[in-house]
């Protein structure tokens, strides 16, 4: 997804903004809403494997091709109408989306040992702060790999789809490695464009705290996927 806003003037009717509010908190608010989609998901996912309604959930004829549906729509929705929706919604909109990838990943904890999940979360996490401390300090300009990262996303993209038709079990480990190197990159790319939004949105409040949002939905996007790539690299299924 483009973080690249056009330009648009918002009353300036917001403490979110004031001068007071430096880089580093602008990051760490845009991160306390990352973390709370990430406690969302895994909370709501615990919870449905621990009571077994994740059981009568995905007994549902389709429920899978269901929450995919609505999970594109809400993205679309939030980052489509971006400029136009409010701070509320944008946020009620990212919540909503945890909460149906929480629904997604109750799976997990049945196909995985939770001391598994727990410790490829954990790697997830050193890997994911490492590439967003260097997106965050280096002074190398990160968008000259947008090109790269988006034919990555593509790769990605058409290797799920063909291995709904054929076996892809040979390639497994490569498209794996592919999903892990551009997550970690775009990890670092979207922590370069939260400095970019703090400065370009600095004097409209309404839109520092929307970009804020979305940010954070990139971020947690990031984290997620890595997160999967690595499961699916190193993870070791429930016999």
């Amino acid at each position: 997804m483009d973080n690249n806003f056009n330009m648009n003037q918002y009353s300036f009717d917001s403490s979110y903004a004031k001068s007071q509010l430096t880089l580093n908190r602008y990051i760490a608010r845009t991160y306390a809403w990352m973390f709370l989609g990430l406690m969302v998901t895994f909370l709501t996912a615990w919870a449905l494997a621990a009571t077994g309604v994740v059981f009568y959930l995905f007994a549902i004829p389709s429920i899978t091709i269901i929450l995919l549906v609505i999970e594109v729509a809400v993205v679309l929705i939030f980052s489509s109408r971006i400029h136009k929706q409010s701070v509320g919604v944008s946020r009620v909109l990212f919540v909503v989306y945890s909460l149906l990838n929480g629904v997604v990943f109750s799976v997990y904890f049945v196909l995985f040992d939770v001391a598994n999940l727990i410790a490829i979360f954990g790697l997830t996490a050193l890997f994911f702060g490492a590439f967003a401390l260097y997106g965050r300090f280096t002074k190398t300009d990160l968008s000259r790999l947008r090109p790269l990262l988006f034919g990555g996303l593509i790769f990605l993209v058409v290797a799920a789809v063909l291995s709904l038709f054929i076996n892809m079990t040979a390639m497994e480990r490569l498209i794996c490695m592919v999903g892990i190197v551009v997550f970690l990159c775009f990890t670092a790319y979207d922590n370069q464009k939260i400095k970019a939004n703090y400065q370009y949105f600095y004097h409209d409040a309404a839109m520092l705290q929307k970009a804020s949002i979305y940010s954070a939905l990139q971020l947690y996007l990031d984290f997620i996927n890595l997160f999967l790539y690595l499961l699916r690299f190193m993870g070791r299924s429930r016999n």
